[in-house]
């Protein structure tokens, strides 16, 4: 196995005296506070999913301090379960940090061996068809099944991809959400709303939102990213929406929509 070259880092003991300071910490911890004694892999379950979203805000927002104080939360998420699990002889940090280490080795042959990817598609294609030789029987086995819908058609579009599972051009993909969304107003053309079936509806609805996402993807753009980023927008101006007619004393549940559209019209101007 060659040995690829590797730029000194002038901070490495730094880096190696910190984790082993939080190694440490985390040790006192648990066997001095009362609260972190109690804790279980369970209970730290639903933690470690907000501090994700947390530092999720904070990669969107830019903030490069709360990133910082995000990866500092997760980190010691992480230190937390090796260290729950080393209690019961099951792992340790060590195990965890070997183990994430032979993964990344046996991945990426094209820099720790002789097979060569000169671009990135390459090296996504070699990753799933290793993880099949490891064991998997599907190349979708490894997306989450606790996944977001949106982030899973992400990740499950992508897999399939590296496969060789793909459309050929974007305008294919296009002409696909073209159809899907002709199939999905095709089921609104009824005279009343209790003619409409709402199952068949809703399963055009999620064949629209899924090659949207497909396109999305062929043009290099992260459709939960746009779409978190919508969300933020929307915050943002009905909230100027709020406070602004408040100052106005006026009530929202007693303006007309026209009234309101005066301060969202400010609101996108700012």
């Amino acid at each position: 196995m060659k040995k690829p070259p590797v730029t000194p880092d002038l901070n490495r003991e730094a880096k190696l005296k910190a984790f082993d300071r939080l190694l440490t910490i985390m040790d006192e911890l648990r066997e001095n506070c009362p609260w972190d004694k109690k804790q279980t892999w369970e209970s730290l379950r639903h933690l470690t999913i907000e501090e994700t979203y947390e530092l999720s805000d904070s990669i969107l927002d830019g903030n490069v301090a709360e990133v910082r104080k995000e990866l500092g939360d997760l980190m010691l998420h992480n230190v937390f379960y090796a260290r729950i699990a080393s209690e019961r002889n099951q792992f340790d940090i060590a195990d965890v940090l070997n183990a994430i280490c032979d993964k990344l080795v046996e991945r990426h042959p094209h820099v720790y061996g002789d097979v060569v990817a000169q671009d990135e598609d390459t090296v996504k294609s070699n990753w799933e068809k290793i993880k099949l030789k490891s064991g998997n029987k599907s190349v979708l086995e490894g997306v989450p099944k606790s996944l977001p819908a949106l982030v899973k058609a992400i990740r499950v579009q992508d897999k399939a991809r590296g496969v060789g599972f793909d459309w050929e051009k974007r305008e294919q993909v296009w002409e696909k959400v073209e159809e899907e969304m002709r199939e999905f107003r095709e089921e609104f053309q009824a005279q009343d709303k209790e003619q409409i079936n709402k199952e068949k509806a809703t399963a055009e609805f999620g064949d629209l939102l899924f090659s949207l996402v497909n396109y999305a993807r062929f043009i290099d753009i992260d459709p939960e990213e746009a779409l978190e980023r919508t969300n933020k927008k929307f915050i943002r101006r009905f909230q100027y929406l709020e406070q602004a007619s408040a100052r106005d004393g006026k009530k929202l549940g007693e303006m007309t929509l026209a009234e309101m559209d005066v301060y969202w019209n400010e609101a996108k101007s700012l």
